[in-house]
């Protein structure tokens, strides 16, 4: 599936079941709301973190991604950004910047 596709289907499934966008600054609180929950997931399964004891053990890093995914792409179509075109240009840009940047980065060995 293309970015396309899935701003598309974002967009559909907005029409059909969540009766309009939120706005712009409700969406972006939303973002660092998800983005706050793949955080906590990675610091207790990745990082030093000890989890709480009332907290779930089916915390699902995949599923709290796909909230990322679907916040991002809301506010991409509710912004009138093409999210393909945006990363093939960004991609192309860290292509020519970084493209040597690490090589010499004793930390990457």
């Amino acid at each position: 599936m293309e970015i396309k596709d899935l701003q598309k289907l974002v967009h559909d499934w907005i029409l059909t079941h969540g009766i309009r966008y939120f706005n712009v600054l409700t969406n972006t609180i939303l973002l660092s709301e998800e983005v706050g929950e793949v955080s906590r997931i990675i610091a207790r399964n990745y990082g030093e973190q000890s989890p709480k004891k009332n907290c779930k053990n089916n915390e699902n890093l995949g599923e709290e991604l796909s909230d990322v995914l679907f916040v991002l792409i809301c506010l991409a179509n509710q912004t009138g950004i093409n999210l393909e075109e945006s990363f093939k240009k960004k991609l192309k840009k860290k292509k020519i910047r970084d493209h040597k940047r690490h090589h010499d980065n004793e930390k990457l060995k």
